[in-house]
C-alpha cells in the first residue's frame, strides 16, 4: 500500500493530469521518485516548467494521503496503476490514459471489448436494440463496455449480463456513489459479472463536467464504439469524436428518418461510421475471434468421464468468463464442494481459473 500512496498523490496533483503525470513516470520510473524529486528537477521535465513544479511541491501532505489510503480500504477498491499486469493495454496505449483506475470486480487482460453507448433518453425501440445487441456480443465472449448512464447504458449492461456475459462500467464520480441511484442493483451485479471502474477518487460527485472526460476511457478500453441511439447534441457522440482519435472503429445503428433521437447515429453513418443491423457486422469489421457457447449433448459430456457433481459444473461452463457466485446459485454447491470439484476439472485440464474468481473451459 506504500507505493500505492504516491500514485494516489501523483494522479490527483492539481494541473498535472494524465499526460503529464505520464511525463514525471517516464523521466523519473515511478511515482515515489516523483515524490522525492527536487523544484528544479520538476520544472526541467517537459511540459511541466516552474509553477506547475511549484504546485506538485506544495501538494506534498501525507496526512491528506493518509485518508486517501482509508477511503479505498474502507470501500473495498482496486487500485490499478499503469504499470499493473492487468491495466488494460488498449486503453494504456492512448494518448491520455490516466495513470490509475480504481476499480471493484475484475478485469480480464486481453480480453475482446466492444462499447455500446447511447441517449440517456431513449427510446423503446432504441433501448430494446441496445439490450439485444449487447446480449448477442456477450453470447459471443465479447465483453460490453458503457457508462452505466440512464437509456442505453443500461440497457446494454442488462443485455450483456442477462447472457451470462462480461461488463465494464466506466462511471463519472468516485465508486462510493450509485449514479443514477436506481442503478444500484446493476452495479452490484456488474462488478460480480465484470468490473466498474472509474479514475475518479472516493467521494468525487457525478458533476457533468466528469462525463465528457469520462468517456475517453469508455472508447480507450475498447476495440470499438456502437452508437445505438443519439441526437446531435448527445453526449455520446463525444465518444464517437474519441473513438476517432483513438483509432477505434464507430459503429452506428440506423434510426428512423425524422426522429430527434436518431438523428446522431444517422449521422456518423453518413460520415462514414459502419452500419450495424446485425452483431456480425460489429464482429466482421474487428475481425475479432467469436467464442459462442457451444452446448454439449449428453453423449459428449459422457465421454469426458466425469461424476454427477462434476458433469453439473461443467455443463455450466463454457468459453465465457462465469462467476463463483453464479455457479453456486446454478448448482446448489456450497464454496468448499465447489473446490473441491474446481480443483479435480482443473486436474483434467478441462476448466480454466480467471482472475476475480471467474471461470472457463479450458
Amino acid at each position: 500500500m506504500e507505493d500505492i500512496k504516491y500514485w494516489l498523490w501523483l494522479s490527483s496533483v492539481d494541473e498535472v493530469g494524465p499526460v503529464r503525470a505520464r511525463a514525471l513516470l517516464e523521466k523519473f520510473g515511478g511515482p515515489e521518485a516523483v515524490w522525492s524529486a527536487g523544484l528544479k528537477q520538476l520544472s526541467w521535465v517537459d511540459g511541466i516548467g516552474e509553477k506547475v513544479a511549484e504546485k506538485i511541491m506544495a501538494s506534498k501532505n501525507d496526512d491528506i494521503l493518509n485518508k486517501s489510503i482509508e477511503k479505498v480500504k474502507k470501500y473495498n477498491a482496486k487500485i490499478v496503476t499503469l504499470y499493473n499486469s492487468n491495466y488494460p493495454e488498449l486503453l494504456k496505449n492512448t494518448h491520455s490514459a490516466p495513470i490509475l483506475l480504481y476499480m471493484n470486480g475484475e478485469l480480464v487482460r486481453n480480453e475482446a471489448t466492444v462499447s455500446v453507448v447511447g441517449s440517456r433518453n431513449a427510446t423503446q425501440y432504441g433501448l430494446r436494440t441496445a439490450y439485444n445487441l449487447a446480449f448477442q456480443l456477450a453470447r459471443k465472449g465479447i465483453t460490453v463496455v458503457s457508462g452505466m448512464a440512464r437509456g442505453i447504458d443500461t440497457a446494454a449492461h442488462k443485455g450483456a449480463l442477462d447472457a451470462g456475459g462480461r461488463t465494464i462500467a466506466v462511471l463519472g464520480c468516485g465508486l462510493d456513489i450509485v449514479y443514477p441511484y436506481e442503478n444500484k442493483d446493476l452495479m452490484n451485479r456488474i462488478i460480480n459479472s465484470g468490473a466498474v471502474v472509474t479514475e475518479y477518487p472516493i467521494g468525487t460527485a457525478p458533476d457533468a463536467k466528469h462525463f465528457p472526460r469520462r468517456n475517453r476511457i469508455i472508447s480507450g478500453i475498447s476495440l470499438g464504439v456502437l452508437l445505438v441511439e443519439a441526437s446531435q447534441k448527445s453526449g455520446s457522440l463525444i465518444t464517437a469524436d474519441f473513438a476517432l482519435e483513438q483509432n477505434r472503429e464507430v459503429f452506428a445503428v440506423p434510426g428512423q428518418i425524422g426522429i430527434k433521437s436518431s438523428s446522431g447515429t444517422n449521422g456518423l453513418i453518413k460520415q462514414g461510421a459502419k452500419m450495424v443491423t446485425c452483431i456480425e457486422d460489429i464482429l466482421e469489421e474487428l475481425n475479432v475471434k467469436s467464442y459462442e457457447c457451444v452446448h454439449d449433448n449428453e453423449d459428449q459430456i459422457e465421454k469426458l468421464n466425469l461424476n454427477d457433481d462434476e458433469k453439473i459444473i461443467y455443463s455450466n461452463l463454457s468459453n465465457i468468463p462465469i462467476h463463483l457466485e453464479s455457479l453456486m446459485k446454478t448448482s446448489g454447491f456450497s464454496i468448499s464442494k465447489l473446490n473441491i470439484i474446481f480443483t479435480m476439472l482443473e486436474l483434467k485440464d478441462l476448466i480454466k481459473q480467471l482472475p476475480g474468481k471467474q471461470f472457463i473451459r479450458s
